[in-house]
């Protein structure tokens, strides 16, 4: 049988008028109803998340570090959602990218998933 539905991106601003104008095809009701414990139960039967278990909330700033100007292209809605986070967002980011890094050295044998590549440069 044919699933004639596709995965669809719309920012959280597009999906807060949609909802408001009645657009939405999600039950957001059925959303809000989700228990912690039904989103886990999801996520470990989802094949996406298999084997990526990352606890972003050890991510830690770093001010000291020296930057780098860099530009780089991401999703519209992922910016959008640290630039929502106020006054320090580029830091933020890239306390996720340092935390994410620390991650991968700590399991160096484990591949990253990268649109299913793994492309890690030895220096």
């Amino acid at each position: 049988m044919k699933n004639d539905k596709h995965a669809v991106r719309h920012s959280s601003a597009d999906l807060t008028a949609m909802v408001e104008h009645g657009d939405s095809e999600s039950d957001w009701d059925a959303v809000k109803a989700l228990t912690d414990a039904d989103v886990d139960a999801a996520v470990s039967t989802d094949p996406d998340e298999a084997d990526l278990e990352i606890d972003w909330s050890q991510a830690v700033i770093h001010p000291e570090s020296r930057k780098k100007i860099v530009t780089m292209r991401v999703d519209a809605d992922v910016l959008a959602f640290f630039r929502e986070q106020g006054r320090g967002y580029q830091t933020k980011i890239n306390s996720v990218l340092r935390a994410y890094m620390d991650h991968a050295r700590e399991e160096p044998d484990r591949p990253l998933r990268s649109g299913g590549t793994n492309s890690r440069r030895s220096s």
